[in-house]
């Protein structure tokens, strides 16, 4: 299937069932004719959905009153898409069915090919592309956009897996990764965290500044760039799923690459070509990218991650 790229205001409308859906997209006389069930992921269950007219669809659902989890993830895609950049699933469609008392996003079904030669070198020029393009106009409106300048957020709050990821709009970087990514993650982690690791994160915000840069361009980001959010689509190339998407600086992303394994050289010498990275930089400030993500793990998944978490803040504070 070619790769399918779209406006970011095309959006589907809510539909009430996954049936209606499917109607309304492949034709009336469309009907699902088997349902498997798809394992891989731990907040949403997920399904290959075999159609009368010999396609298949994916489909994710949860309950009714989750149903922002799939409205953010289809804003986001559609961003990430309207990039025209890299390789993201066609939305088919969100909408709840109030019989099942579920919630669902309906996407294309990517059937994975043989990798490429050049698979790592072409997903680092398609990131780094991506990275560089326009992304502005996913931060504010016009009419703020014009009134301030605002270069860091994005036009709504999402989730970061199933935990909420705020994205107010601000003019530095430094001051959104304050308030919008670490502040909400250390308020939820008090009660593992203690007196004395709070006191020292108190003091990481406060000094946040000396530690990151102000990036010389904003970058539309996936938000959750770990290998289980990248796959090989029928054309042998990468492309990427289940997104958290902000505007931000382009080493966030880079830095969730290296989190839970690292990717190939190959990929970031390739990223480096398009998009050049100051590596010793990059290497430094790393870990208070990672802070977000373990922080979000720990508030998740619990006080497995309390110890990665309580090295980096002493590290800095």
């Amino acid at each position: 299937m070619e790769k399918t790229f779209y406006s970011y205001e095309n959006f589907s409308e809510e539909y009430h069932s996954v049936e209606e859906m499917v109607q309304d997209v492949f034709g009336e006389g469309t009907r699902i004719e088997r349902t498997d069930r798809v394992y891989g992921g731990d907040i949403n269950d997920a399904y290959r959905e075999t159609l009368s007219n010999g396609g298949h669809i994916f489909v994710k659902t949860n309950s009714i009153r989750n149903r922002a989890f799939f409205r953010t993830e289809s804003r986001g895609l559609s961003a990430l898409g309207a990039s025209g950049k890299i390789g993201v699933p066609k939305i088919l469609g969100t909408g709840t069915d109030e019989g099942r008392g579920i919630s669902f996003l309906a996407l294309e079904y990517i059937d994975s090919a043989p990798r490429i030669d050049t698979y790592w070198e072409t997903f680092g020029h398609e990131l780094a592309e991506l990275h560089r393009a326009e992304c502005l106009s996913f931060v504010a409106s016009g009419e703020e956009q014009g009134k301030y300048d605002l270069r860091y957020g994005f036009t709504e709050d999402n989730f970061i897996g199933a935990s909420p990821q705020k994205n107010s709009p601000k003019e530095k970087w430094t001051d959104f990764y304050r308030e919008c990514r670490l502040l909400p993650q250390l308020e939820r982690a008090e009660h593992y965290l203690g007196a004395e690791l709070m006191k020292r994160a108190d003091s990481l915000l406060e000094h946040l500044d000396a530690y990151l840069r102000e990036p010389e361009f904003p970058s539309l980001l996936h938000g959750d760039l770990w290998s289980g959010n990248m796959m090989c689509g029928s054309d042998g190339k990468a492309w990427i799923i289940d997104p958290a998407v902000y505007v931000g600086d382009f080493e966030a992303d880079l830095a969730m690459t290296r989190l839970f394994g690292s990717l190939p050289e190959r990929f970031y010498a390739a990223y480096n070509e398009v998009n050049p990275i100051d590596r010793k930089g990059c290497a430094e400030r790393e870990k208070l990218y990672d802070l977000y993500h373990l922080l979000n793990h720990l508030n998740l998944f619990g006080r497995s991650y309390l110890s990665s978490v309580a090295g980096i803040i002493r590290e800095y504070a």
